[in-house]
């Protein structure tokens, strides 16, 4: 017996949206055709609603170990399904951080034992993600990280940097970084370095603090010919060296968040809310249409959210005292639908391709598919309805999101992984 989800919307080899429904036995997309006998098999009707593969996020916090108070793998995992995230990437700035097997034993465990998403640890690059002692890169590697990083903060030392991306190199791991030169960044900025903290008379962080990384890993993938992937990507200046980078037949890529496609430092409120600090920070203007821009022509490659909660009471220590980061694992596709798609700026299949295909394929993922054979990896999204972002009604303990009260549409409303129906509104 399978089970057929029946009269969805899937997207053709056009773009366009034609009804299907699509059979799924044990973990696998068995058959994908107009109409599917019921007889011997459960049948839910999806009514209509869009149908695509599950998405995939190689960014997120999900804080477990050590931090349980603003997440758990558990409760992240539940905000993944229910936005519609079948497979997620955990960062590795954890306490103790993920460079040991033994850590990274730990997150398949409690990710195993929630049954929910998919998760895909990442293994530090460094110990203790301090810059001066590489991680054993083949014990993790064994023990099933899906790429090295120090997300959280920048890999400083050149050398180390290099050293590291031989040996990821040599044993066919990505290297994917959090890109940030401490030397360019006064302690305690938080704004990016642009009109609104010039306004409120305080330090930013300039573009440059990112974007000299940016250059210097792309030299250094050259020289080693490592996979080198660039997180949470947000000035103008990284997205050229991205795209030079490119045409020099560098192996590199980059993701891109939802807010700081959305948002600029322009948009943060005068009181300085800290729902709208994260790092990068939102940049100008000039930043933000960059980053449109470098979506559209393919300089990008993803779309990820760095979903990062925090406790409310980090987030009421202001501006300057507050950690960085906002959650964005529920509100990904409804505001990139709405505020992209309904405006006929990108195209769904363009969105969906994004979110799925293309993760899967620069990270080596035998998920990001809705064809037959494919693992049954699916969500069911109403792109009709419209509602409010309320972020009192979300799974993940993180309310601290910029975007409460934003109207949206694209709402998941059923989430498969493995053939299993995760999460169902």
């Amino acid at each position: 017996m399978g089970t057929i989800l029946g009269n969805g919307q899937l997207l053709n080899k056009a773009g366009e949206l034609e009804k299907k429904d699509v059979l799924i036995e044990a973990n696998t997309i068995r058959q994908i055709a107009d109409h599917i006998d019921p007889a011997g098999h459960e049948v839910i009707d999806l009514a209509g609603k869009f149908l695509t593969a599950g998405f995939i996020d190689m960014h997120v916090h999900l804080r477990e170990p050590g931090f349980e108070a603003k997440e758990t793998i558990a409760t992240g995992a539940a905000a993944a399904v229910r936005g519609g995230f079948t497979t997620i990437a955990c960062m590795p700035n954890t306490r103790p951080v993920i460079d040991s097997v033994e850590t990274v034993a730990y997150i398949k465990k409690k990710a195993a034992e929630a049954g929910l998403a998919r998760v895909l640890p990442y293994g530090t690059i460094t110990i203790r993600q301090l810059g001066k002692e590489m991680s054993d890169f083949v014990a993790l590697k064994a023990a099933g990280i899906v790429a090295v990083t120090d997300d959280g903060v920048g890999v400083q030392s050149s050398a180390m940097m290099k050293a590291a991306m031989k040996q990821a190199k040599a044993l066919g791991l990505s290297v994917v970084a959090h890109c940030e030169d401490d030397d360019m960044i006064i302690p305690g900025s938080a704004l990016h370095d642009g009109v609104v903290a010039a306004r409120h008379q305080l330090p930013g962080i300039p573009s440059e603090s990112e974007s000299i990384h940016v250059g210097r890993d792309i030299l250094l993938a050259e020289q080693t010919g490592v996979h080198y992937h660039v997180c949470h990507i947000s000035a103008k200046e990284s997205v050229r060296l991205v795209r030079d980078g490119k045409r020099a037949g560098v192996n590199v890529t980059t993701e891109v968040m939802p807010h700081h496609l959305l948002l600029c430092d322009e948009d943060i409120p005068d009181n300085l809310d800290a729902r709208w600090k994260m790092n990068p920070p939102l940049r100008s203007k000039e930043d933000r249409s960059a980053l449109i821009a470098g979506l559209k022509d393919g300089t990008i490659d993803i779309i990820a959210t760095d979903h990062a909660p925090h406790t409310d009471e980090e987030k009421a220590k202001g501006i300057e005292r507050a950690p960085f980061g906002i959650v964005g694992l529920e509100t990904a596709f409804p505001l990139l639908y709405t505020h992209f798609v309904l405006t006929g700026e990108l195209s769904l299949s363009f969105l969906v391709e994004k979110l799925t295909a293309a993760p899967a394929r620069i990270f080596g993922l035998p998920y990001g598919k809705l064809a037959e054979g494919a693992v049954a990896d699916l969500v069911a999204i109403d792109l009709e309805t419209e509602r409010a972002i309320d972020p009192e009604q979300f799974a993940s303990k993180g309310r601290n999101t910029p975007f409460g009260g934003w109207v949206c549409k694209g709402w998941p409303v059923l989430t498969m992984v493995d053939g299993k129906v995760v999460y169902q509104a």
